[in-house]
């Protein structure tokens, strides 16, 4: 699995043990907990309550390199996460114990998503220029697709039989997950694509780029040529080029991003209207999420 490497950041590395914490009476499926992954070296996720005094949960500890995605399991039972150590791991979080180390890339893990119907299954994208497929029970990989640029975002369809991926050749790919090719190709962006994630409604995808636009596009099977519905500007990647994610909110009407400038930064999705650019950071924000239900958002 050989492919250009991306830049990497001078922080991956670093090594810690998998510690157990202490059991919680806490029910982590009721939607009111958060996970914060780390963008140094430490290697470890911590799991904070989203109500009272916003307690840390627990710390998950045992990759050896950057925490670099994280995805809940269907039952948020479990949580699974993909790092600059070249593994996905899957951590049971009422013990806080990794429940197990999955491997098969050979280069740094910068993206996951999880199958939202059928059977669950994990995808990811790597720096080998690989997109793995893993059943969460299994250790190795169960298959992958070679795209020959290292993968920098992937999101599953809401039906599972189409994954959209992105890349350092700033094309965003739609694959049959059945035939496993590429149906079409979104292009428009014109540097790296960091971020991918479907509508709530399933009828658009939402991209962000190192070319400091997120856009949306028409994934519908049959969308007119040019697919591209909206540009949003606003967010600047920065300097440090990190991996900066965006998302919907649960009415599919607003969208938020991360930036360079410190800032998280929300627009109308119809207008693309800057509605909020949300002060306070010191450096990047690499993620943001709107809370479940309401306007919150959480960065």
């Amino acid at each position: 699995m050989a492919a250009e490497k991306r830049p990497a950041s001078n922080a991956f590395g670093s090594s810690q043990l998998v510690v157990k914490r202490q059991k919680s009476n806490i029910d982590l499926s009721d939607g009111r907990a958060v996970t914060v992954s780390n963008s140094n070296a430490s290697g470890g996720a911590l799991i904070h309550a989203t109500y009272g005094q916003c307690d840390n949960l627990g710390v998950l500890t045992g990759h050896k390199g950057a925490v670099l995605d994280l995805q809940w399991s269907r039952d948020s039972r479990v949580l699974f996460s993909s790092s600059a150590d070249m593994t996905v791991a899957s951590w049971d979080l009422e013990s806080g114990l990794r429940i197990r180390r999955h491997e098969g890339h050979e280069e740094v893990i910068n993206c996951l998503d999880v199958s939202k119907r059928g059977e669950e299954i994990l995808v990811s994208g790597s720096d080998d220029g690989y997109i793995c497929i893993w059943d969460p029970r299994q250790k190795r990989s169960i298959d992958d697709m070679e795209t020959g640029f290292p993968i920098t975002a992937v999101a599953l369809a809401e039906a599972g039989n189409e994954l959209y991926s992105g890349g350092i050749d700033n094309d965003i790919k739609v694959w049959d997950m059945r035939k496993q090719s590429v149906i079409y190709t979104l292009s428009g962006h014109t540097d790296t694509v960091t971020s991918l994630q479907p509508s709530p409604d399933t009828q658009a995808l939402l991209s962000y780029s190192h070319d400091g636009t997120a856009r949306t596009w028409d994934i519908r099977p049959f969308a007119p040529v040019d697919r591209q519905i909206k540009s949003y500007v606003g967010a600047p990647p920065g300097l440090e080029k990190n991996l900066v994610r965006a998302s919907w909110n649960s009415k599919g009407d607003r969208i938020a991003a991360g930036s360079g400038d410190g800032t998280a930064v929300v627009w109308e999705a119809q207008s693309a209207k800057l509605l909020y650019k949300l002060p306070g950071h010191r450096g990047t924000v690499n993620d943001v999420r709107f809370a479940p239900g309401n306007e919150h958002v959480s960065k």
